[in-house]
């Protein structure tokens, strides 16, 4: 019999692929399939949809809403999903995993915490062990610094990269190392400010962007995960974690953000940073799964059809 197969359909930038990509391998752990990466352009015509016809279609992005009509049309009995909101063409797609912050309901709607996330333990684990030389080096306890970058609703000004320093300083004087991670879409001029204070630092782990990405070891080895509050994305898979996440303030206007602010700190897994580093319990957030549950009950009602 043909292994099913998911096309993951995206712009693929890293954020955007990783919440369909996220979804998709939680659905594939629990019904193999073969996962097919679909990369749109995100401007200009799109692609042809070609011969292949998915089993299951999972988007995420503008790009992937540019070509939902087209590849329903061209793939029929594929179950589609998307992840977001797609502001548009509500219809064209057999499910819509939504942020519950951005209030979006319908027959076709399932509403999670935040975004789709690939945190698992198998991925953390591989993690640790593929950086157990560099994490050997930093004593306990630790704390991740997720560093992001300006967006639609948050703006990391000269003011605010200086409180964010300020901030990290804070953190390292109560932890026994750091682990700092910037993003694409950090300032340069905070990344500069960073490796000069921390380059050549004792107990200090910084990464740049040069060699692999160690992203997943830093949650994975984390005693507290500190998170500025621009990346939703971020605070998403550190809850994921069952890991004490702070949230770390940037200026801006966070505008319908901050009722996901309210959703991660009622789900006790996110709180503000407001000096101090604290250890507390919670359940891990595992919306990941419970949406991919939810696309298996419409894939197998498409299979009895």
């Amino acid at each position: 019999m043909t292994q099913p197969t998911c096309f993951v359909v995206s712009d693929g930038r890293r954020g955007i692929e990783n919440q369909a990509l996220g979804l998709a391998e939680a659905v594939a752990r629990r019904h193999p399939m073969r996962l097919s990466p679909v990369h749109l352009p995100r401007t200009g015509a799109p692609p042809p949809p070609g011969a292949q016809a998915p089993d299951l279609w999972i988007g995420c992005g503008r790009a992937a809403v540019r070509v939902a009509a087209s590849h329903r049309k061209a793939f029929p009995d594929a179950v589609m999903v998307y992840v977001q909101a797609p502001r548009a063409q509500e219809a064209l797609f057999d499910l819509i995993v939504a942020p519950r912050h951005d209030r979006l309901s319908g027959p076709n709607v399932f509403n999670i915490i935040g975004s789709p996330n690939r945190v698992t333990t198998e991925i953390l684990d591989a993690a640790r062990i593929e950086f157990e030389a560099e994490l050997a080096k930093l004593p306990g306890p630790r704390a991740a610094i997720l560093i992001g970058g300006d967006s639609k609703h948050h703006r990391f000004t000269p003011a605010a990269c200086a409180d964010l320093l300020d901030t990290v300083e804070r953190i390292r004087a109560q932890a026994g190392a750091l682990m700092i991670t910037v993003s694409r879409r950090t300032p340069q001029a905070l990344t500069t400010a960073l490796q000069e204070r921390y380059g050549w630092a004792d107990n200090v782990w910084l990464y740049a962007g040069d060699g692999p990405n160690p992203y997943f070891a830093l949650l994975a080895s984390a005693d507290w995960i500190c998170v500025t509050e621009d990346s939703t994305n971020m605070l998403c898979e550190a809850a994921a974690t069952g890991k004490p996440v702070y949230r770390l303030a940037v200026d801006g206007k966070p505008g319908k953000f901050t009722r996901l602010y309210a959703q991660l700190q009622g789900a006790g897994a996110v709180r503000p940073f407001l000096g101090e580093l604290w250890r507390w319990d919670y359940l891990p957030l595992h919306e990941t799964e419970r949406a991919a549950e939810r696309v298996l009950e419409i894939v197998a009602r498409r299979t009895e059809v």
